[in-house]
């Protein structure tokens, strides 16, 4: 029960400090702030399924995945890397709209396009949950005890637990992004979703180099050997 218990505060603490969803809140909210409160909620909904399948689908069959392709963690974290740092760059250089609609009248709006088309690219993957997350989730998976036996079927459960609590908070922050942002006020708002780009914008930048120096470092092996 104690390990149980230590593989489920491992994998939440894990996954919780790599997508921390209250920071992305505002950065969702950033992206769907034209939106109406329902359909923003919806969006926020198809957000928390996604991210669930992607952290459990890389928790138990990442590495199989990789392997069968051919692509290595490096590799995954260079080209994830420079998606997040993209999409960091976009949303630091995109208008300050919420300082432009300061002293209008808020015209909620909804497409025809559904929620969950809109909620994968690039609000889940790579947002949310990014190259950072999968290369977290894989490395996690990769621990799992061999065989099937008690300890894999603990080990399935905490991870599959911590998953669902991620999901569940990423749904929470996400849906509830407006109110967030209401509370802190609009300069607030406006801080924040541009330190978050800014931070988003860093990570990406920071996971390519992880894999570049991974790289480089495995170049430098081979070449001793």
């Amino acid at each position: 029960m104690d390990l149980s218990f230590s593989t489920f505060l491992l994998a939440f603490t894990a996954l919780f400090s790599i997508v921390n969803p209250l920071s992305g809140a505002f950065i969702f909210f950033g992206a769907t702030r034209d939106f109406d409160f329902e359909f923003r909620g919806l969006i926020a909904r198809w957000v928390a399924i996604y991210s669930f399948i992607i952290i459990a689908a890389s928790l138990y069959i990442g590495a199989y995945v990789l392997g069968f392709f051919g692509v290595s963690l490096p590799v995954l974290r260079v080209a994830g890397g420079l998606i997040v740092a993209a999409a960091g760059w976009r949303m630091l250089n995109a208008p300050d709209v919420i300082q432009q609609r300061r002293s209008e009248t808020p015209e909620p709006k909804s497409l025809d396009v559904s929620a969950s088309r809109l909620a994968f690219y690039p609000l889940t993957m790579p947002l949310t949950t990014g190259p950072g997350t999968i290369s977290v989730a894989i490395s996690l998976g990769a621990g799992r005890p061999s065989g099937f036996h008690t300890s894999s079927l603990a080990f399935f459960i905490s991870t599959l637990a911590a998953t669902a609590l991620i999901s569940l908070l990423i749904y929470g922050f996400y849906r509830n992004s407006a109110r967030l942002a209401k509370w802190i006020g609009v300069t607030g708002t406006t801080i924040v979703v541009r330190l978050s780009a800014f931070l988003l914008f860093c990570i990406g930048i920071q996971v390519m180099w992880n894999g570049v120096a991974e790289l480089l470092a495995s170049l430098s092996f081979n070449a001793v050997s």
